[in-house]
């Protein structure tokens, strides 16, 4: 089974981390542990993005940005995969760099280390020549890239459909078993 963290950063797209969180709540068979670390940019860009302060009834383990006693802040609490999403640019270089001064750069850090599964949903654009070189380093260390690109195939009708497109292609990347557009069917 899966324990699974997910970090949300202030990075515009918070309808990645909501549909992502609506989609693992409704698939609790496949995993065992399911917390949330989300910093407080991320929640201020929630409200302006949609109206609403929900992330406060997500009914999980929040996480504080300052909560190193957080199970995900060591190697032996086992958590199996980190999930970013969306993921800030300076999220990325922190991680990049190594520099755990959170816990969100804390836990990407644990993951790495003991070569278990990071993906990193970065949604800034265009990228800079040092964003390039952080993905390239992440990428090298272990970690997805997944940037926050939706697709087309499946002929999305509403913005939550062609999020979830993106949403659909980051739980195929961390394994789970789910029903989505497959091309060529």
């Amino acid at each position: 089974m899966n324990k699974v963290v997910i970090a949300i950063t202030g990075a515009s797209g918070s309808i990645y981390a909501r549909l992502l969180l609506e989609k693992m709540l409704a698939m609790k068979d496949q995993w065992d542990d399911l917390a949330i670390v989300m910093t407080q940019n991320a929640k201020q860009v929630w409200e302006t993005e949609t109206g609403n302060d929900d992330y406060k009834e997500i009914p999980l383990k929040n996480y504080s940005t300052t909560d190193f006693t957080a199970p995900f802040a060591s190697g032996s609490g086992k958590f199996d995969t980190m999930i970013v999403v969306p993921c800030s640019m300076g999220t990325l270089g922190r991680i990049a760099a190594g520099i755990s001064n959170d816990l969100i750069t804390r836990a990407a850090d644990v993951i790495l280390k003991e070569r278990r599964k990071l993906i990193c949903v970065i949604r800034d654009t265009p990228y800079s020549l040092i964003h390039i070189r952080n993905m390239e380093t992440v990428t090298l260390a272990g970690g997805i890239i997944c940037p926050a690109t939706p697709s087309f195939y499946s002929v999305p009708k509403t913005i939550d459909e062609v999020a979830a497109t993106v949403v659909d292609r980051v739980l195929d990347l961390a394994g789970f078993d789910i029903k989505t557009f497959r091309w060529g069917k």
